[in-house]
């Protein structure tokens, strides 16, 4: 039943990860609905399995059922865990966290004389992050019995096989050798997985059961069960079915309960059917800045032998795979391991070549920022990719929302920071980047497709500081970068001229931590008040660069910060950017304010 209202959550909310949900969700069952009692607590360190992990709690009772409907909603259930659900006991998404988490709730625990066991669940894919084994040793040593760690071995990561990226060798060998209790069963047979924490549950050291699943479990044809074969990439991974695959599988599901119940001599279920909601499809004008990335990289690879392209388990969704064809052997999988890639980049541009680095913004830019920074007071030259930038899509929630990640890399020396407005800009920067850069540089990029309501002018290149007039205005002018921030400052430049009688001048600046003071006040100089947009948080972001350089050159004009001020909610995109105050209506609203 989790099963398939679990489908049912992913594929009305048209994303989700039905693969991780399904191979871990006899665990996650057995636990919620029989093993626990009320000292207890479960949490899930890997996060992608939250459409099931919240289809048993709604079993449970812990979550309302009409919340079935709002996965991925404003209102709803979150793409990632957070506390603000009921039944969550700690917010995750980013990975490698969770036994780490879990020793903090058991120390707090003893020291408040509270009992309780702590279960946490773990991808076999996480076990790539070096906090995970940081975090073991030291609860062996505190003799944190309470701890019981679960691993989802279902040999699958986002792009590959686990053994392709990071084999796990003698996994139950290595962990006994932190001091972990360790046991091995089928996590797909509930019967199995209870007799296994039976036989363990008095063990005096922490606790960790290698769960042998099939990612995908519960669906014939979502199954992944062959460790042989070459998979290229595990077609449901992320994402909603097609109409045709929902309904195979739903019924499937379906077919399976209704014998089981026969067989049991239970009553037959009767099933609701509900009209899937539309959604609308991405226009045919939309443009794809990481499909134009991808062009671009290969573009510049061929000019430069030295340059090589490393990825952190996320081909797809960086564009790599076209370059990873092309030129295999300088395309480096590093996996699920933000830190080693990056110091394996400064290594590889000590010795003369040119990194470029990729994964999520919300991961490359921090968790991996001391060794950036080292890698920046080596002088050498690594370009950096950021994919999935800004706080759009709204879907997966905080943990993958990036919105501080100027912030965080804006102060690296020698380091440009930019972000592209559209596809033709896309190969501009990178060219600028590879060619003429003096140092490293981060690229910062939207994963949406979006329509562009403008163009760049045929001779357009990109001048280090300099932006370029999009739209002419006389009162305000609007400063923004990015396809989302200048598609809606466009449009609101609109709403300010047709209800306020507002002219606003908008300006796409694509870079992020530098700005010509001297252009810049030549360009605003007629206007009444300069308008920033940020696609991140207000403190940190381009904001303040412009800020600063209109100081530095003794401008009086005042300046107004639009952009995230507090954690971003998970929702649609046009409910989170409505919630944040980034949509064109409230745009315009805010620039209106600046007026009285």
């Amino acid at each position: 039943m989790c099963r398939l209202n679990a489908l049912y959550m992913i594929g009305r909310a048209g994303s989700g990860h039905i693969g991780s949900s399904f191979s871990s969700l006899d665990i996650v069952s057995w636990l919620l609905l029989e093993e626990m009692t009320g000292d207890d607590v479960y949490f899930s360190s890997k996060g992608h399995d939250a459409p099931g992990y919240y289809a048993a709690l709604i079993g449970a009772g812990t979550l309302d059922f009409e919340l079935t409907h709002k996965l991925r909603q404003i209102d709803g259930l979150p793409g990632h865990p957070d506390i603000g659900t009921p039944g969550m006991v700690t917010n995750t998404g980013s990975l490698g966290m969770g036994v780490s988490k879990a020793k903090g709730m058991a120390i707090a625990n003893r020291l408040k004389n509270r009992p309780g066991r702590i279960f946490v669940m773990t991808g076999d894919g996480e076990l790539q992050e070096g906090q995970f084994w940081e975090s073991l040793v030291s609860a062996a040593n505190f003799g944190l019995q309470e701890i019981t760690v679960i691993i989802d071995h279902n040999k699958l990561q986002s792009d590959t096989f686990v053994k392709n990226v990071s084999d796990l060798g003698d996994l139950e060998a290595k962990l006994r050798a932190f001091g972990w209790c360790v046991a091995r069963c089928d996590g797909n047979d509930i019967a199995a997985f209870a007799a296994t924490l039976t036989a363990i549950q008095d063990d005096p050291r922490p606790k960790v059961i290698v769960a042998d699943t099939v990612k995908g479990k519960g669906v014939s044809f979502m199954e992944h069960t062959s460790l042989d074969s070459d998979v290229a990439m595990y077609r449901f991974h992320s994402g909603a079915p097609d109409a045709s695959n929902y309904r195979a599988a739903a019924q499937e599901i379906m077919d399976r309960l209704q014998a089981n119940l026969s067989g049991a001599g239970i009553t037959a279920l009767e099933f609701e059917t509900l009209e899937r909601p539309a959604s609308a499809a991405p226009s045919e004008k939309a443009q794809r800045l990481v499909a134009a990335y991808s062009k671009a990289l290969i573009a510049q690879a061929e000019k430069h032998p030295n340059l090589v392209a490393l990825d952190a388990d996320l081909v797809l969704d960086t564009g790599l795979i076209p370059f990873r064809e092309q030129f295999p052997d300088r395309f480096v999988e590093c996996g699920i391991a933000e830190q080693d890639m990056v110091s394996t980049a400064g290594g590889m541009a000590l010795n003369g070549l040119l990194p470029i680095v990729h994964s999520f913004a919300c991961f490359l830019s921090t968790r991996p920022n001391e060794q950036i920074y080292n890698n920046a007071t080596e002088k050498t030259k690594i370009i950096y990719v950021g994919s999935l930038a800004g706080v759009v899509p709204g879907g997966p929630g905080h943990s993958h929302q990036s919105v501080r990640d100027i912030s965080a890399l804006a102060a690296m020396p020698g380091m440009t920071l930019v972000e592209p407005s559209c596809d033709a800009e896309v190969g501009l920067l990178l060219d600028w980047c590879v060619n003429e850069a003096p140092g490293s540089s981060y690229i910062r990029l939207i994963s949406l497709p979006w329509e562009i309501p403008y163009s760049l002018p045929a001779d357009y290149r990109p001048t280090n500081g300099r932006g370029l007039t999009l739209a002419e205005g006389k009162d305000v002018a609007i400063i923004a970068y990015g396809p989302v921030l200048l598609s809606n400052a466009i449009a609101a430049s609109k709403v300010l001229a047709e209800k306020h009688g507002i002219s606003a001048k908008v300006i796409n600046l694509p870079w992020l931590n530098h700005v010509d003071a001297e252009w810049l006040q030549s360009t605003v100089s007629a206007c009444k008040a300069v308008v920033c947009l940020d696609n991140h948080y207000v403190i940190g972001g381009q904001g303040d660069a412009i800020a600063r350089a209109l100081a530095e050159a003794g401008s009086g004009i005042p300046v107004k910060h639009i952009g995230i001020t507090e954690v971003p909610p998970s929702g649609t995109n046009v409910q989170v950017l409505g919630a944040v105050g980034l949509d064109a209506s409230a745009i315009a609203e805010t620039v209106a304010s600046v007026f009285g």
